[in-house]
Parts: C-alpha cells; structure tokens; sequence
C-alpha cells in the first residue's frame, strides 16, 4: 500500500466528516434567528440549565457523567473540583497531575481530535475561548459545549469560580479556595519578619528566549497572596505591562539584560507544551547558568536559585497549591 493511498483514504474520510458537519452547520444557521447568542438544542430528556458563555449559550445537564476537556485550563479546574474527564487534551504541563490522570484518555496533543472526542460519548464538553473558530461548531454538535473566556494566566480564579458554577461545585470550589488561602496564611505566619525582606523573582526559560514573569500572572498573583514582593523590574501591574510590553503577564529579557532576573530568590523553570521544546528549552537554561552576568546575580551567589516544575506557569488550583508547596519547601523548609 503506497503513501498517495494512505492519503486519498484519509481525504476521503475526512471529506466524509466534513460533509455531515457542513450540513449540519447549514442547519443550525437556518434555525438561527436574529442577533441573540445561539442556544444549542439537544433531542433528550435530561434535565440541564442554560449557561451563556464566551461561544452562547448551552445547556448543562444536571447530572453529567462523562465531561471531555478541550486544554489543560480545563482539564486542570474540572480535576480540582473533583470531577475526573472521561477523556482530554494532555500536554506535557498536565504530566505533574498524573496521580490524577489514571483513566483519563488522551485526545490530542496540543489540540483536541474530534474523532476520540466522538467515541467517547461525551454528555458535556469544557474549554477556554479559543477553541471557538476551529471546533465549537463541530464540538457543540457532539455534546453541550462550554468555552470560558481566559485572556491571561492572571485571571486563573475568576475562572476558577466560573467552573465551580457550570458544574453545579459551587461549595466544593469555595472550600478549595478556602484551603488555599489557610495554607498561605500559615506560609505566612512561618516566614514572620523575613516576609517582609524577600523579593522573589521568576524566571522562564524558553527553547529560544529568556522571560521574567510579572505582578499579575498566575505565579504573581500566587506571590501577592503569599504576602512576598517582587523586584522592581518584575512588579509591574498588567495594565502597565501592556503599554510597555504589549504582554499582561511576562516580558522577554534574553541575553543581553539578565540583571532584570535579579531578586533574593530566583524560582525559574524551562517549560514547554512538546518533549522536543523541553529539550531545547534546557538546553538553553544550561547556557544561561554558565553565562558570567547570572553567575553575578545576588540570588546565584548564595545559592537561592530554584528550578521548578512548568506548574509555576499555571493556570488553576492545582498549580496554585503546587507553588505554595514550593514556597514552604524552599523559603521556610530548606536548610
């Protein structure tokens, strides 16, 4: 069987697919009337509440058993209200929950495969907004689909909440949120007179780039509610960061101004979404540790430099508790 037969088969599959979801499309824009957000109706008893949300509007079933994740956002906050997806896109972030991972199918890589999607009979659908253009009109034809506006890594517990509510974990959410906010005020207790003296910077390693993360990223706005400060390069709010950057939540530094990584602690981590981007992405931390101006850092010469985990990068609870655990472990726990 030669290569140019493997392709017609798969076009011809694919074109098959196409066709059943292009009629489908003409028919759901046929029924569709006036301005208003389209309502997605679906040919079962089951009782469910209509959710409007940055694609429509859906109706979420009461009771869903099998709920498929579109990203990571989504996979991590629906396993942090403690409900397991029967299946999701899994990238190499989600690897650090793999305790939570133990019969969860894999759906893609980076992006979601309609066809895994299909077989398992998904009776709800989650995702972030971005998703919207390529597959909500294909998604949302499988099962109620909910896509929650995320526009950076800051606003993770706004959507946090908004999750809670769509899925009906109202109190289970509240008492996670509860949880996280005691272990920082114990984190903040243990620290005493010395919160007050750290400033904590944080560092990403790229395959190609070096970026420090900002005030309002998912990591900052972890820091803020530990109590712990930031150097002057890297306390800048979003709104600022966007006149200046055009980034809310991180800026490049590269080479040529490493002192802007400069803090009494540096927590600083090289994760990307592919093994391959990993790879390379450490291989360029090898460079910037053996690069003399790092080696001048305050933080490097006294030995309070911390690689961590890609969880710093976020972008749900899980992270959050995750950072916590690092700050006890590295600013109160190590020796």
């Amino acid at each position: 069987m030669n290569d140019s037969y493997i392709k017609i088969k798969s076009l011809t599959r694919w074109l098959g697919f196409a066709i059943v979801i292009f009629c489908s499309l003409l028919l759901s824009v046929a029924c569709h009337r006036g301005g208003s957000l389209p309502v997605r109706d679906y040919t079962t008893n089951v009782a469910c509440r209509q959710v409007e949300h940055a694609a429509g509007i859906s109706c979420v079933p009461e009771k869903f058993q099998r709920v498929v994740t579109l990203d990571g956002v989504a996979l991590e906050n629906a396993l942090a209200l403690g409900i397991k997806p029967v299946g999701s896109v899994i990238s190499d972030f989600s690897s650090y929950w793999q305790d939570y991972l133990t019969g969860v199918k894999n759906i893609g890589i980076g992006e979601p495969n309609l066809e895994s999607i299909l077989t398992l009979k998904p009776d709800l659908i989650l995702g972030l907004d971005y998703h919207k253009d390529m597959y909500y009109n294909i998604s949302s034809k499988i099962a109620p689909t909910v896509l929650l506006k995320f526009e950076n890594s800051g606003q993770w517990k706004e959507v946090f909440t908004k999750f809670s509510l769509i899925l009906g974990k109202q109190a289970v959410g509240e008492a996670v949120i509860k949880n996280y906010y005691r272990r920082l005020e114990e984190f903040k207790q243990k620290m005493g007179n010395n919160l007050a003296k750290i400033k904590v910077s944080v560092v990403r390693v790229y395959p190609n780039n070096i970026n420090i993360y900002l005030l309002d990223s998912f990591c900052g706005k972890v820091l803020q509610d530990a109590g712990l400060s930031r150097p002057e390069s890297q306390n800048i709010k979003e709104s600022e960061a966007i006149k200046l950057f055009y980034n809310p939540v991180q800026v490049s530094i590269g080479n040529e101004l490493i002192e802007k990584a400069e803090g009494d602690v540096i927590f600083i981590w090289t994760g990307q979404n592919t093994s391959q981007g990993n790879e390379t992405a450490k291989k360029n931390l090898e460079q910037l540790l053996s690069n003399p101006i790092w080696k001048n850092l305050k933080a490097v010469k006294e030995n309070h430099v911390y690689v961590v985990p890609s969880y710093w990068i976020g972008s749900g609870m899980l992270a959050a508790n995750a950072i916590v655990d690092d700050l006890f472990k590295y600013l109160i726990n190590q020796p």
